[in-house]
């Protein structure tokens, strides 16, 4: 299991938001470039990065976002936030995001479907949940989906052959540092046959142990924000307990 750094990008600064609210965001840099770059010079093997403004509205950040992959190569780089339209998609493609994550409009099976044909292994898929069901536009709207149906779904049209991985935050734990929600993480690598990485919550090595301890369910990675910045876990020992877990 790898640990993938957080770089959330809101208004030109990188910050992290408590439990995917808007109005509950902490600033942790004037310059999101710099703080990649960190990442990478401390050995992280891949980021996660997320336009804000475009995750509650339309991609404002692509330029920034650019700038950001163009810095950090050759590490590889996940990009979401916002991304509902191929366009947008493409874009981020070709400005060397190695994959794409698509939030809202992954639970239309039709868009999915398109998508997966045009971009095949670099897609994504955020399944953010909140109350155990599927959050959307920025997570401030809930489908009538549960993860489990989601996966069940994607599973159902061949998704599996088309889609790099299944990115699971329970929203109401994002920037909590109260711990992931393991058994559900693990309960949705089950049902999707997709390999998961794991988001929200992540507050402790302890809590990087846990995730580890169930690699083996199909949870190839973790994306941690908060803890990294706040220096709760360093990225190096975060790294050593997900290798030895693996």
């Amino acid at each position: 299991m790898i640990v993938i750094p957080a770089v959330d990008v809101k208004d030109g600064r990188c910050v992290r938001l408590r439990e995917g609210r808007a109005d509950a965001e902490t600033v942790f840099s004037d310059d999101p470039i710099a703080m990649a770059t960190q990442w990478v010079a401390r050995g992280a093997q891949r980021l996660h990065v997320v336009d804000l403004d475009g995750a509650f509205g339309k991609p404002r950040q692509t330029a920034l976002l650019a700038k950001i992959i163009a810095a950090v190569a050759p590490v590889p780089v996940e990009v979401g936030g916002g991304l509902r339209e191929v366009a947008s998609i493409e874009s981020m493609l070709e400005a060397g995001a190695r994959w794409v994550v698509v939030g809202t409009r992954a639970v239309e099976p039709q868009f999915l479907d398109e998508i997966g044909r045009l971009f095949p292994g670099r897609v994504i898929v955020a399944v953010d949940a909140r109350d155990g069901k599927i959050a959307l536009k920025g997570w401030t709207g809930l489908s009538d989906l549960t993860p489990i149906e989601l996966a069940r779904a994607l599973r159902a049209q061949g998704a599996a052959e088309r889609i790099a991985a299944l990115l699971y935050t329970d929203v109401s734990r994002d920037g909590t540092g109260h711990g992931p929600n393991v058994n559900d993480t693990v309960a949705l690598a089950n049902a999707a046959d997709i390999p998961i990485l794991a988001s929200g919550g992540v507050g402790s090595v302890a809590d990087i142990a846990a995730l580890a301890a169930v690699a083996d369910a199909g949870i190839e990675g973790v994306v941690v924000g908060r803890a990294l910045y706040t220096g709760a876990i360093s990225l190096a020992d975060a790294m050593r307990v997900a290798a030895r877990g693996a």
